[in-house]
């Protein structure tokens, strides 16, 4: 499983949804060293986000399925028989798709800039609404 590391800011806000409280609390997210910081101050971060305790903990979860990924395909890239071009290799796909749902998910609860700069990343793609 993935290690248990989890950051939550002493202060919060607090909003309803439908009838169940919900605490936010605001986090960092640096998605180039793959990490979830409670302080701004802490390291270098791209994204802020507010979001609740268990919508953090899918960041840490996605990161960690990340780097997971990224250390098999470093162990497989030194065995040259198992070398395979990149646009039909499979643990990159997993790689990409693991990256894709890391920014999807930064989408949902950061700010507006920052949605509109990632709605301009080549890769991330809108989901259609259906018209019932």
């Amino acid at each position: 499983m993935y290690p248990r590391v989890h950051v939550f800011l002493s202060f919060a806000q607090t909003s309803i949804k439908g009838c169940v409280k919900m605490t936010l609390y605001k986090v960092y997210i640096s998605v180039k060293s793959q990490q979830v910081y409670a302080y701004p101050e802490e390291s270098q971060w791209e994204y802020e986000v507010t979001a609740t305790r268990n919508e953090i903990k899918v960041f840490e979860k996605l990161f960690y399925q990340l780097k997971s990924v990224q250390s098999r395909n470093f162990l497989r890239a030194h065995e040259p028989q198992l070398v395979k071009p990149y646009h039909v290799d499979g643990e990159n796909d997993q790689y990409d798709r693991r990256l894709k749902k890391v920014y999807a998910w930064i989408h949902e609860f950061t700010s507006d800039d920052s949605k509109r700069f990632i709605e301009q990343l080549p890769y991330f793609q809108r989901r259609k609404e259906i018209q019932l």
